[in-house]
């Protein structure tokens, strides 16, 4: 027993706290499931949980647009289908919210994948064209139909918990899962899924990726069906949250988010968007006080952030403090002169 408990700690020591990236998150996770111990006020618990909803939407958002290169500009088209979807099912079939979550998911995963067969032949611009059409058509749909509650949108869902804690927590662990397995699909380095790899292609250069024998129309796809799905779960996590599915959702300045919280921290990387929805939505929050230069001061912080750190804020600290060893391409400490695997010198005079 002693032995396997040598081993778990040597492996812990070893992945995670040598790598100051991995050793934040870490040390992040463990705030976020200790934060309740701190405040149970209620307003501040509900900026939390929206900010852990929105994490995952901007992450679902960064997997399509970011790691595929199919720049989608209606992603809240997905999150709106799901949230009225599940708000529908608890409602009219008197479905419990672990049931309408996962199908309002695969609701937002259908979605996507209506969005993605008239987009698969268009790239940049006029993909972006495309689907930025879909929130607008949507929004036409719900005021139309008296079953989607017009205006008023469906009101009455369930909620997910009595307790706002309990709430929290529920929020907290399905994002959290939600988050490692998008990072894990988009992981180029997994032996076990081999998505990340392909998508990273098909974004550098999808032409050179359909001649290595990539079948690029399947995997835009399946990118489109599970950047749906995750927006899905978010999209049900938010209504069940509310209790009420507004078109609000379908705005298309709600589908802008996702890009500004993604490019803010940081593309292509998963935890980027994750870090820009944690600094910007509550910032937005507290900021409300000022009624007037609310919106001028986060512009301000954004355009200052781009301006100095053109890859994103966790791109920039990242690269500060981790250091990619040029032989076995380990990550190390940035303070390590040589690798800690292999030996190699990490700092290569120029």
């Amino acid at each position: 027993m002693i032995y396997y408990l040598q081993r778990v700690y040597k492996s812990f020591r070893g992945d995670i706290l040598a790598v100051p990236g991995r050793v934040i998150a870490l040390v992040f996770g463990v705030l976020l499931l200790c934060f309740p111990l701190f405040t149970t006020q209620p307003y501040i618990l509900r900026i939390a949980i929206f900010t852990t909803i929105f994490a995952l939407y901007a992450a679902s958002w960064d997997l399509l647009s970011g790691f595929t290169g199919q720049l989608s500009l209606g992603h809240g088209a997905l999150f709106g289908m799901a949230a009225y979807a599940a708000g529908l099912l608890n409602i009219v079939f008197g479905l419990p919210p672990w049931l309408t979550i996962p199908l309002g998911a695969v609701i937002g995963m259908v979605a996507g994948l209506l969005i993605a067969i008239p987009a698969l032949r268009l790239r940049g611009v006029y993909l972006a064209l495309v689907t930025l059409a879909f929130p607008t058509i949507l929004y036409g749909i719900v005021y139309f139909f008296n079953f989607t509650g017009g205006e008023l949108g469906v009101s009455g869902v369930a909620v997910l918990a009595d307790s706002r804690v309990a709430v929290y927590y529920i929020t907290v662990i399905v994002v959290a899962i939600s988050i490692m397995i998008l990072w894990k699909l988009t992981d180029t380095k997994s032996s076990l899924v081999r998505t990340g790899v392909i998508f990273h292609a098909i974004r550098e250069d999808e032409i050179t990726a359909r001649a290595s024998g990539i079948n690029t129309t399947s995997y835009k796809l399946l990118a489109f069906s599970i950047s749906g799905f995750f927006a899905g779960i978010a999209g049900g996590l938010y209504v069940h949250f509310m209790t009420v599915a507004g078109p609000s959702t379908l705005e298309l300045l709600f589908s802008m988010y996702p890009v500004i919280w993604t490019i803010f921290g940081g593309m292509v990387t998963i935890y980027g968007p994750v870090t820009g929805v944690f600094i910007l939505y509550p910032l937005t929050e507290f900021l409300r006080i000022l009624t007037g230069a609310q919106t001028l001061i986060l512009a301000a912080i954004v355009i200052i952030v781009l301006l100095f750190m053109p890859e994103g804020i966790t791109v920039w600290v990242r690269d500060r403090m981790e250091e990619t060893c040029p032989r076995c391409k380990l990550v190390n400490i940035a303070t390590r002169r040589y690798c800690r695997a292999c030996g190699a010198q990490l700092h290569l005079e120029r």
